[in-house]
């Protein structure tokens, strides 16, 4: 198997922008960049028509990630870039390309007038069915976005990175999202900021509303929880500074919160293989949809 980043290119704004960030991850790691074009079969009523004609298909089944390639390969010097053009359902062909890569890079509509994702059925059934990791780039995303203002306050790529943030569960840890976490703030010589949401036990709603010091023991419970489970990642990547941050309410909602200010999100997902469907999980859903970062998911049993 040949390492690299895949991503699926479709012509749209959305998967430019995803080809646009997975050349600079490529970059970063060290690796080529295959960019994968899928087109979708056409009813055959509609193929027949002149403008869906099969001399047509096959001219923008060929242009679109020439192109593509060929732009790419003149911003970003260094990056090895392959294409490859494959005919099927997307979200099916491209958990596939996934197989053969170290990461896959998708392209996910902006919401207008709401910041953060649309994701869309093909990247979400492609996110739900694959256990490559899978990395969600928004429309519009530039390189600048993913770090801090320059000296003067202007968005400049050639200042340090924005944080990378780690959503984690304490109870239900995997080295495999941690150590995705870790190696991105390493290769960005990033701080990682780990975030972990908590709710309060049911049976809290009946007590005291004064009762601060449950509270209080809990929140300290939880946080050396956090603490424990990143002592030895800490021991392992001593070059990256981690902050820690665990607090009451929703997961998701923090790390929401926490995305406006990220270069990256890196968020789990649990793999349920059901014959009935695959699913990505409430939190993993959530910031999906609505972080303004790219968001990296992380398939793990």
């Amino acid at each position: 198997m040949s390492r690299n980043v895949t991503v699926g290119l479709d012509g749209s704004p959305e998967s430019r922008a995803a080809a646009e960030w997975a050349a600079r991850e490529a970059k970063l790691r060290g690796l080529p960049l295959k960019i994968v074009h899928v087109w979708e079969p056409v009813p055959a009523p509609m193929a027949q028509a002149p403008l869906l004609g099969a001399e047509t298909r096959a001219h923008w089944t060929e242009r679109i990630p020439r192109e593509a390639a060929e732009g790419i390969a003149l911003r970003h010097p260094g990056v090895e870039v392959t294409t490859e053009q494959l005919n099927g359902q997307p979200s099916d062909v491209l958990a596939g390309a996934a197989k053969d890569a170290d990461l896959l890079v998708l392209g996910s509509r902006g919401m207008s007038g709401i910041g953060g994702f649309l994701v869309g059925s093909v990247g979400q059934s492609t996110v739900a069915h694959t256990e490559t990791p899978v990395v969600l780039v928004r429309a519009g995303e530039q390189a600048a976005d993913e770090h801090e203002l320059d000296p003067a306050g202007i968005p400049s790529a050639a200042a340090p990175y924005r944080p990378v943030v780690l959503g984690l569960d304490p109870s239900h840890p995997d080295d495999s999202v941690i150590e995705f976490a870790f190696e991105a703030a390493a290769r960005r010589d990033a701080v990682l900021r780990v975030i972990h949401g908590w709710n309060l036990p049911p049976y809290y709603a009946y007590s005291l509303p004064a009762d601060l010091q449950l509270h209080d023991e809990i929140s300290r419970a939880q946080s050396a929880a956090l603490a424990e489970i990143l002592e030895p990642w800490r021991e392992k990547y001593p070059n990256v500074q981690v902050t820690e941050e665990s607090r009451s309410g929703s997961a998701s909602n923090h790390l929401v919160d926490a995305a406006s200010g990220a270069s990256l999100v890196v968020v789990g997902r649990r793999i349920r293989r059901n014959p009935f469907g695959a699913h990505i999980g409430p939190v993993a859903h959530a910031v999906l949809h609505h972080a303004a970062a790219p968001v990296a998911v992380v398939a793990h049993d």
